[in-house]
């Protein structure tokens, strides 16, 4: 196997850390090793999907961007899991709240993945459209969140394979879904089948079922206390 085994990711073997964190915008990858981690090294920068490795409390870890949707998620962390040997995966992103208990700001760890595609028929995995994230890392961010005195709500995301919808998703609420995003169940269906970890904490930034708007402010705070979850979470 080449040294450099893939083409979308120009990062060695050896080059991440055994946790990636994944926002979707490479901006936010930015954001993150500049803000959070220490010693951040440009590990990947492909396509401009940024990918660092640096530390946080002394702890080895790994950001990169997975861009939108399933297709994308699925290629960058099958790849990661597959040809870098990460073992764990935790997607920090924005989603829409389709429950009134959820408002502008909560935060979401995640308890499971569903969608109606058929991205898993697809991907030779069956009719599965449904599925968990690590048990160990969704007990570890729930713990950590309380720890950091941060209140998180725990439900179904829906991940859906089209944006301009018109709200059809909020059908599966009656199935414990909370709130709607375009990826989580891809790298949740991908970890499961390379026997790896992966979670989903998302922040809620809109809403499907009321008119609240929050400004970019209290966005990039919502954002930064999910991140320091999620870096938390990490081993």
């Amino acid at each position: 196997m080449s040294n450099v085994p893939t083409p979308h990711n120009s990062a060695k073997v050896g080059d991440f850390a055994s946790t990636v964190i994944m926002p979707g915008d490479p901006k936010r990858a930015k954001f993150i090793a500049d803000n959070f981690l220490t010693d951040a090294v440009l590990v990947n920068d492909v396509r401009g999907v940024q990918g660092y490795t640096g530390f946080y409390n002394g702890k080895r870890v790994s950001v990169m961007a997975h861009g939108m949707g399933m297709p994308s998620i699925s290629i960058y962390a099958y790849e990661l899991f597959k040809f870098y040997g990460v073992k764990n995966i935790i997607r920090v992103g924005t989603c829409g709240a389709m429950v009134k208990e959820l408002h502008v700001g909560d935060v979401v760890v995640s308890s499971g993945s569903m969608t109606n595609s058929n991205i898993a028929k697809n991907m030779g995995l069956g009719d599965v459209y449904e599925v968990e994230p690590s048990k160990k890392l969704f007990n570890k961010a729930n713990k950590v969140a309380k720890s950091l005195g941060k209140n998180v709500s725990n439900g179904k995301l829906f991940t859906n394979d089209v944006f301009y919808n018109q709200g059809s998703e909020l059908k599966y609420v009656n199935q414990g879904v909370v709130a709607v995003e375009m990826e989580s169940f891809a790298l949740l269906l991908v970890a499961k089948s390379l026997k790896k970890s992966a979670l989903a904490i998302a922040t809620i930034s809109d809403s499907l079922v009321s008119d609240e708007t929050s400004s970019a402010e209290d966005r990039q705070q919502n954002f930064m206390d999910m991140v320091k979850i999620a870096l938390e979470v990490s081993e």
